[in-house]
Order: C-alpha cells, then sequence, then structure tokens
C-alpha cells in the first residue's frame, strides 16, 4: 500500500491559551481519496487546511507531506506547489488586477513557458464557464465569480491534492451543479469542506468529521 499523500501524526494546534483548536489530531489522505470534512463552526476545519500547507504551525505533533516530514517555512515551499489551497474568502487569493494573470500567477511562478500558460489559463476558464473573462477586472466580478476565478487560479496549478474551503459559497444553483461536475471528474486527491451536503453527496465519497479536536469516521 502506498504512503498516504498528507498525514497528521497526534497534531495540537492551539490560537492561545483559550483556545485550543486541533488535540492529538490523526488525518491521512491518499492519492485519489475524496474526503468530506464535515463538524461545527469553529471545530478546526480551515484551521486542518492550512496547516497542511504551512499557513499555520502546529504546536505539538507531526506533519508529513508528500513522503516527507514538514517543519520549516522552506519544507512547505514544495507543499504549496503540490497541494492547491482554496480559500473562503476568495479575496484573500485574488490580488492581480485581470483574471487572466490571476489565473497565469501559478504556473508562471513554475517557470512554464507564455504559450502554454496562455493555454492553461484558457483551457482552466473554459472549464469553468469562464471562457472571455481573461481581461475581466478581477475586483469588479460578482462574489460568486470571484470564487470560479479563484478555483480557476488553484487548478492552473494542476496540483496533486486540492484543499477546497467552502467551494460553492456565493454560487447559484447552476454554477454550483456546474462546479460539482468538475469536481467529480478530476482525478486529485481532495479535502471539501461545505455546509452543503448535497454538494458533498456529489463531490467525495466519503466523510470525516472533526470534533473535539480530532478527525474521526462520520457516522
Amino acid at each position: 500500500m502506498s504512503e498516504p499523500l498528507i498525514r497528521f501524526r497526534d497534531v495540537d494546534f492551539s490560537y492561545g491559551p483559550d483556545r485550543p483548536v486541533l488535540c492529538g489530531c490523526n488525518f491521512q489522505l491518499a492519492a485519489g481519496q475524496r474526503v468530506a470534512l464535515v463538524g461545527p463552526n469553529g471545530s478546526g476545519k480551515t484551521t486542518l487546511l492550512h496547516l497542511v500547507v504551512g499557513l499555520l504551525e502546529p504546536d505539538a505533533g507531526r506533519i508529513e507531506a508528500f513522503g516527507q516530514v514538514r517543519r520549516s517555512q522552506h519544507d512547505f515551499h514544495e507543499v504549496r506547489r503540490r497541494a492547491g489551497l482554496l480559500f473562503q474568502d476568495a479575496d484573500d487569493q485574488l490580488f492581480c488586477p485581470t483574471v487572466a494573470e490571476d489565473v497565469a500567477f501559478g504556473p508562471l511562478n513554475l517557470g512554464k513557458p507564455r504559450g502554454q500558460i496562455r493555454r492553461i489559463v484558457a483551457e482552466t476558464l473554459d472549464s469553468l464557464g469562464l471562457a472571455g473573462y481573461e481581461h475581466r477586472i478581477t475586483y469588479r466580478l460578482s462574489g460568486g465569480e470571484k470564487r470560479l476565478v479563484a478555483l480557476a487560479a488553484v487548478l492552473a496549478m494542476q496540483p496533486d491534492v486540492l484543499l477546497l474551503d467552502e467551494p460553492a459559497s456565493g454560487l447559484d444553483e447552476r454554477a454550483t451543479d456546474r462546479l460539482a461536475e468538475i469536481l467529480a471528474g478530476l482525478p486529485q486527491a481532495m479535502v471539501v469542506v461545505s455546509h452543503d451536503r448535497g454538494f458533498l453527496e456529489r463531490t467525495t465519497a466519503e466523510t470525516l468529521r472533526l470534533c473535539d479536536g480530532r478527525v474521526e469516521t462520520a457516522a
């Protein structure tokens, strides 16, 4: 059996002495695994995703990603290339003037040729129903459009793992259906955080619950 892509071993994390979030948390994600992560508000679902890519540091325990223990920020540079995180708030993810620049940012940093980048941008936007959006001004987009552009920016990196924090938030029914169809057809391992049970049923194969600081199999 192959090693998990992501593994937490007895991870603790708190936002201070009065705000413990994860307590001896164990979690793993295998290649091709599609996991819904559910739990009450404030249970630490977003925190767990941020720990995976090194935006937060654990107080104790060990995080392994892609076969290596990750401790320093340098260790997490590779993780951020291979694990695409969709933030809960699209405005935290989009910072370029135009849609094309935002979607091209990741591939450009990976050193891909400009011709290939243009193709990736066009194909990714088209797959999300955003063909022709390349020159749209990002801050003028609707909330739902920003959400899809943020996802396009993640997908353009062609990551091995997708970490999606409320991906359907702000989308209308048609866009939600389209997004569910797209995610269901992707090969990547993924963790999807959402309060929309119907959306999770269409995009994931199993459910884990984060409760009292630990991840457990949902009943």
